[in-house]
């Protein structure tokens, strides 16, 4: 089974991104901050982060650049979640190393659309 950590600060969204990702067969680990989230990777990393970008303590900003400075921290899919659409708040994610983005709010076939881009799930045929 692959595992998922989701880092966001809210439980409300880690409590919906958690219900979301159970269905489709993820092992669910939760963090509310970059920090602790960072602390999860370096106990073993998982295969995708749902990452939140603005929270207390350690943005996804910051965690982002830490995690894929670890060994083997490129390997995690990263979708990083955000309520910014600005074209630049984008860019500069996707620099720092995610894979993908989606904007809050976001249901299960966003999230599953994304998962499918980053070849964290299979495409139907």
């Amino acid at each position: 089974m692959k595992t998922c950590l989701v880092v966001d600060d809210s439980s409300v969204i880690r409590k919906i991104a958690r219900r979301i990702l159970e269905e489709m067969d993820f092992q669910i680990i939760e963090a509310e901050d970059g920090e602790k989230a960072l602390e999860v990777c370096k106990r073993g990393l998982p295969d995708a982060i749902l990452l939140d970008w603005n929270m207390p303590i350690m943005d996804g900003y910051e965690f982002l650049g830490n995690l894929r400075r670890m060994p083997g921290g490129d390997a995690p899919k990263v979708v990083f979640c955000t309520t910014e659409n600005g074209i630049d708040h984008i860019a500069r994610a996707i620099d720092a190393g995610a894979n993908e983005y989606i904007m809050k709010p976001f249901d299960k076939d966003i999230v599953t659309a994304k998962f499918q881009e980053v070849g964290l799930l299979a495409v139907p045929a």
